[in-house]
């Protein structure tokens, strides 16, 4: 009996052991994955009618970076997650410049933002950037502003000229957001929502919903700004200071206000990790399945017949990410920088797979190839760059990054299976590069596409797509890349834009607490962008360079020009004991704003209009109300009060006209494509008559 005992509680032990070798928990962070397991389980075989991914051969050791392009995110020497501003949304003539690119171009909405990028929206115009899940940084027409720093905990922004708004909903703990004008910077550290008007007088702060500041003039003498109050600067040098009761919601203010409560409140994140951006652009492009072999997966609508990913946008290059895709659809972020796509059921279709506590952006989620030459048509094609969306589970090999991280297969921030060569793997289990050779998605028709070796990076890809025997000839590139970058590389279009910034505006001085990150131009010769007034002198530039003439009277670049001060940090911003004085400009007192709602007001009477006009029952009459009630709501009767008036708004100076309504918004990049369902899977997130 005793042995029987102990032979059962042997195969328990036994049964224990090989379940925790087929499913090993995750190494403890910091500490090295486990050795491999001594099998893998295989994965989904390909539906029927579809081939298996061919095998490639085994590739070259990776070159070495281009000359002239530092290798992307060295500095750092890892793989850190840094998510960088994402431009969000353009309305109007945007402009956009990176340090070392020829000239400012059309911004293009999902363009990943980078120290030292400058933005100028035009006349009626608008831009919004989002620089946090819950955080943008909006400005309107005739603003210049510019990214000086992005780091992790460390925003540095620049604005010379019109009106700008930090929409904060909430931030991370540690986080700082600088904003530099002419007359001061200003630091927060806090969620609310704050509003910058920069004018060639003055400039002014405002500070709403429980949001608090610091401001430091030339001087460095700090202070502190409170919730609902405006700071208003005088003068340059020896600015002048005054604080004020926050004014009323102008239009543009509401619009913000708006437009933040949509984005914040996407039904999309349900699907997707908290963090992840353009969620909300998910909600009104594609429909939302359920799929059991890969749970929630969204399909676009609105394709192209043909389309596959990473087939209209372009590659940019990026400081810090290096080679990064900026596609062209309104929807074009998440999808691209996040999760795997999947073709089920006749569609294409992405997968963010399960959810996961720290998504981690990536520049792309490709695999690249160098590619042979082929005759395409009645054209012979130089396609020497190719590249297919990774699949369900499988790794991504980065080009960024430091030497440890980079070239590396890894499934950072990938909460699903880890998929190689199309077999399901142990997630402790250690892959070499030179072992992965199969993708997934190569198999589906038009998923491999490439241009020729001078094509890519030049503006918008003029993709060609390849078969299976023109893929079998395809070798991996993994960890550096061969492309080297031009300076047309650094933005999503080689057109020119319509809108600068005047010189006046672009050379004004700007005060900082913090010395802005150095112009990296990856060794181009432009460091600073043309301005206005160089519009006209390009055309006679080139007819000069033409005919072999000299250059007569060549006018110097724009400079932008910084005075970095030291803060007064002996006195504690959050006491709120060194608040600059009371302004005293007759501009009037605001007036005491409208009580809250009460729940219930509006429903009652829209439930008595829906109702029909018959004569309603006799009611007997409501109390009548105390005489404190009674008296709130008569006109208060003139008093004599002690002092002056505290709620003094700031109107300009002299007869300054109040701030403009915004302009009518201007048709958007990309219409809005209606609903469609399909991809395989059942819907859900949409109410049920709405399916068809």
């Amino acid at each position: 009996m005793r042995s029987a005992l102990i032979w059962v509680s042997v195969i328990a032990l036994s049964g224990a052991l090989v379940a925790r070798a087929e499913n090993p928990p995750p190494p403890p962070e910091g500490e090295p994955p486990a050795p491999p397991p001594a099998e893998a389980a295989p994965a989904p075989a390909p539906s029927e009618g579809e081939a298996a991914p061919p095998a490639s051969p085994e590739p070259a050791p990776a070159p070495a970076p281009p000359p002239g392009a530092p290798a992307p995110g060295a500095a750092q020497g890892n793989g850190e997650d840094r998510t960088p501003p994402r431009l969000s949304f353009t309305d109007g003539e945007v402009s956009f410049w990176r340090s070392g690119a020829d000239d400012w171009t059309p911004a293009q909405i999902n363009t990943p933002l980078a120290p030292n990028d400058q933005l100028y929206a035009g006349e009626r115009a608008n831009i919004e950037v989002q620089v946090a899940p819950r955080a943008f940084v909006r400005a309107g027409e005739d603003t210049q502003f510019g990214f000086s720093d992005i780091e992790p905990d460390f925003l540095q922004l620049r604005i010379v000229s019109g009106h700008a708004s930090l929409d904060l909903r909430s931030i991370k703990t540690g986080m700082t957001v600088e904003v530099d004008t002419p007359q001061a910077a200003f630091t927060v550290e806090h969620p609310g929502y704050y509003r910058i008007d920069v004018s060639d007088e003055n400039t002014t702060f405002t500070s709403r919903r429980g949001g608090r500041a610091t401001v430091t003039p030339a001087n460095g003498q700090s202070g502190a700004v409170a919730s609902s109050e405006e700071v208003v600067l005088t003068g340059t040098d020896q600015p002048q200071l005054a604080t004020y009761a926050a004014p009323e919601l102008d239009a543009w203010d509401q619009w913000n206000y708006t437009r933040t409560d949509h984005l914040i409140d996407s039904v999309s994140s349900r699907y997707v990790p908290y963090g992840e951006y353009g969620t909300d652009d998910l909600d009104h492009n594609g429909d939302w399945r359920v799929v059991p072999q890969y749970g929630s997966v969204w399909v676009p609508t609105a394709v192209a017949p043909g389309w596959a990913p990473y087939t209209t946008g372009s590659w940019v290059y990026d400081p810090f990410y290096g080679w990064t895709w900026v596609d062209t659809a309104p929807w074009g972020w998440a999808p691209f920088h996040y999760g795997r796509w999947v073709f089920v059921g006749g569609f294409w279709g992405w997968a963010p797979g399960p959810l996961v506590v720290h998504p981690a952006y990536a520049p792309a989620l490709v695999a690249f190839f160098n590619g042979p030459s082929f005759s395409i048509g009645v054209s012979f094609g130089h396609a020497n760059v190719g590249w297919v969306a990774l699949g369900w589970g499988e790794p991504c090999v980065p080009w960024w990054g430091g030497a440890g991280f980079r070239g590396s297969p890894h499934w950072v921030g990938w909460g699903g299976p880890h998929v190689v060569n199309n077999v399901v793997i142990n997630k402790t289990t250690i892959v070499n590069v030179n072992e992965v050779h199969g993708w997934a998605n190569a198999q589906h028709q038009g998923a491999v596409v490439g241009v020729g070796s001078g094509e890519f990076g030049h503006g918008m890809v003029h993709a060609q797509h390849f078969d299976q025997k023109q893929f079998a000839k395809f070798e991996p590139m993994h960890g550096n890349l061969t492309m080297k970058p031009t300076a047309a590389s650094l933005a999503p279009t080689t057109k020119v834009a319509n809108e600068r910034p005047p010189r006046s505006a672009f050379e004004r001085r700007v005060v900082a607490t913090r010395e802005p990150r150095k112009t990296n131009n990856l060794g181009f010769d432009h460091t600073t962008p043309p301005v206005r007034e160089d519009a006209g002198r390009a055309q006679a530039r080139a007819q000069t360079q033409s005919q072999k003439l000299p250059v007569q009277n060549p006018r110097a670049p724009a400079q932008q020009q910084v005075h970095v001060v030291a803060p007064d940090r002996r006195k504690a911003a959050e006491t709120l004991s060194n608040r600059p004085p009371f302004g005293r400009e007759t501009g009037g007192e605001r007036q005491s704003p409208p009580e809250p709602p009460r729940f219930g007001s509006n429903h009652a009477a829209q439930r008595e209009s829906e109702v029909p006009h018959t004569a309603p029952p006799a009611r007997p009459e409501a109390p009548a109300r105390s005489n404190m009630q009674h008296a709130r709501t008569q006109a208060p009767s003139p008093r004599e009060l002690p002092g002056e008036p505290a709620n003094r708004v700031f109107r300009g100076h002299g007869n300054a006209e109040p701030r403009p309504a915004p302009p009518a918004p201007h048709a958007e990049q990309h219409a809005a494509p209606q609903p469609h369902h399909g991809g395989g899977g059942e819907p859900h997130g949409r109410p049920q008559q709405q399916q068809h």
